[in-house]
């Protein structure tokens, strides 16, 4: 058995592409109205903003292409290559945006330029979350797969809080026009710096021996083929995800922009907001993911989804009635309370439910086809409703709708695979006898 340090270093090195990946998302989010006037500039500002909006959840459409294409890369070949692939791809993509001239310079190309950026993005980012998810899983101590897998979302905190303590400084040290003008490519430009330092660390990882250990490894066709046999369990595992997707990114890229458009606070206000709430879920989730290896995941996500129906409309006409910095602090610790709850125990329950020879695949399609049609777009969403509806609350109502989607989904789901579920948290004395099989044939060999 793997000691702790060793099972500690290998966690890092698989999460530290997820740094990238979500930090490039969470810049653009909390620029985004300055990227809407460089390269969406119009006469109508909420023109602009929408048009911005509607590029950062275009890359989510990308994702269910990558889930499917690249997940039956990782299903076939390996985590551990398809990891690295998926890291050269985000790095292309930021590598795009940062470096666009905006529309004052080249036109039409300009907007077309970073579109094409975020859908490289997105294509990436179809299987980065899934193919994390199931190395730690595989990897995980048994009866301990919550709290390894609850680490691939505590390490996108920590890029929402290195994102938002950036902005505050660079708030801090650059003029409202600078940061409009320029300032906000800094964040990206960084994110380029640290591109080779992650390729260094996710080169060093080991393939799972649970995928060693494997005698089958399908063919894209195979795994299409299983996808359509269990198609159920994924448009099941789809709907659970749509809680998670939602809650997140409204209380993370969301935050900047209804911050300061829709409750007037400072830029500095909104990201310092930002930043907590990062921290917030980087200590709830694999609180939240080690509590679920104890209770059961099924009692968290109920739970959880059931206080977000209940709580995100009434908190939020609490806060715009009475907009302040302390107050939008305390609805959005609230939400990421439920948020870690929810996806502490959701992220790896999905992973346990998807069958094993297209884990990667099922997982990563379960979670962009959410991401795609609700999660993406929630900033775009949540501004088009306070629009239309004329209601600043209203990000409360796409957040019950979420909620509501998750509690139905969750108990759908755990009515057809209860049973595995149920005892996922128990040592998995089949799958650690197939990994001692492969470690004994390894060391006879050598």
């Amino acid at each position: 058995m793997a000691s702790n340090k060793s099972k500690g270093v290998a966690i890092f090195r698989v999460v530290s592409g997820n740094f990238l990946e979500m930090y490039d998302f969470m810049v653009y989010g909390f620029y985004a109205t300055a990227i809407a006037k460089t390269f969406f500039p119009g006469d109508n500002p909420f023109a602009s903003l929408m048009l911005s909006l509607a590029t950062f959840g275009a890359g989510f459409l990308m994702r269910p292409l990558g889930a499917v294409f690249l997940g039956a890369y990782i299903d076939r070949h390996g985590r551990r290559q398809g990891l690295i692939i998926t890291l050269g791809l985000m790095a292309m993509g930021t590598l795009l945006i940062a470096f666009v001239p905006g529309y004052a310079t080249l036109g039409v190309a300009a907007p077309l330029l970073v579109l094409f950026g975020r859908l490289l993005q997105g294509f990436s980012a179809g299987v980065e979350l899934g193919g994390v998810s199931v190395y730690l899983s595989e990897i995980a101590t048994p009866g301990r797969k919550g709290f390894f897998v609850s680490w691939q979302s505590a390490s996108q905190q920590v890029a929402v809080v290195f994102a938002g303590l950036l902005g505050v400084l660079l708030n801090q040290w650059l003029s409202p026009q600078d940061m409009g003008e320029w300032g906000w490519r800094v964040p990206f430009f960084i994110g380029c710096l640290i591109v080779p330092a992650l390729f260094v660390i996710r080169r060093s990882l080991e393939e799972t021996p649970e995928f060693e250990a494997r005698t089958h490894r399908p063919s894209l066709s195979q795994v299409l083929r299983s996808i359509g046999q269990n198609f159920g369990v994924v448009l099941a595992g789809t709907a659970m995800v749509v809680m998670t997707t939602v809650s997140f990114y409204l209380i993370t890229a969301y935050t900047p922009t209804f911050g300061k458009n829709e409750l007037q606070l400072s830029d500095l206000d909104s990201l310092l907001v930002t930043m907590c709430i990062g921290l917030s879920n980087f200590i709830w989730l694999p609180v939240m993911g080690a509590f679920s290896d104890r209770i059961g995941r099924k009692p968290l996500l109920l739970g959880a989804s059931a206080l977000a129906l209940l709580t995100a409309y009434p908190a939020l006409s609490w806060l715009v009635r009475e907009p302040s910095f302390a107050g939008l602090l305390g609805v959005e610790l609230w939400l990421s309370f439920l948020y870690s709850s929810y996806n502490g125990a959701m992220v790896v329950a999905l992973t346990e439910v998807m069958p094993a020879d297209v884990r990667t695949t099922g997982f990563s399609l379960a979670y962009s086809l959410a991401t795609a049609t609700f999660g993406g777009f929630t900033p775009a969403v949540c501004t088009w409703l306070i629009h239309t509806l004329d209601n600043r609350a209203a990000p409360g109502i796409w957040l019950s709708g979420a909620a509501l989607l998750g509690l139905l989904a969750t108990l759908v789901l755990f009515r057809r695979r209860g049973k595995e579920i149920a005892e996922a948290g128990n040592p998995e004395e089949t799958r650690a006898e197939k990994i001692d099989e492969y470690r004994k044939a390894r060391s006879e060999e050598h």
